[in-house]
């Protein structure tokens, strides 16, 4: 497996596919780098020599933001539009879809495991929220 810019990369994969498992290069940025560093996208990743890892992490690190430097920045943006109390921002803090998906079906993704509200399930629940609150007349 080698080690390209702190990530382990797998190394039976094509070159082409084993970089997309750096955070912040997909297919197609992954081909352009490959393409940069003048590399054949169809080499596995174990064969690559030391000399060619070099110049991948060279052209990764002049032209793109990748992992923790990506993390961070979009981390900042999403507590950015929560401060200036955007739509969006809103829609972060409270777990709910931004980008103009439904909700009242589906969704559950961002609004989590489904949580049943005001039905009390299972015989011995009943009765004890039948003596927590007294019966009205």
């Amino acid at each position: 497996m080698p080690r390209i810019l702190g990530v382990d990369i797998p190394g039976k994969k094509r070159l082409e596919y084993a970089l997309t498992y750096i955070f912040g290069l997909g297919l197609t940025t992954s081909r352009e780098v490959i393409a940069k560093a003048g590399l054949d996208p169809a080499k596995k990743a174990d064969t690559l020599t030391d000399e060619e890892i070099t110049k991948l992490t060279a052209v990764v690190r002049a032209d793109y933001t990748i992992e923790g430097d990506l993390r961070r920045e979009v981390g900042q943006n999403i507590r950015r539009l929560i401060s200036i109390n955007s739509y969006r921002g809103s829609r972060h803090r409270r777990g709910l879809p931004c980008r103009g998906q439904r909700t009242k079906t589906n969704a559950r993704t961002r609004k989590g495991k489904v949580r049943t509200v005001g039905a009390v399930r299972g015989k011995e629940a009943r009765s004890a929220a039948k003596v927590a609150a007294p019966a009205k007349k």
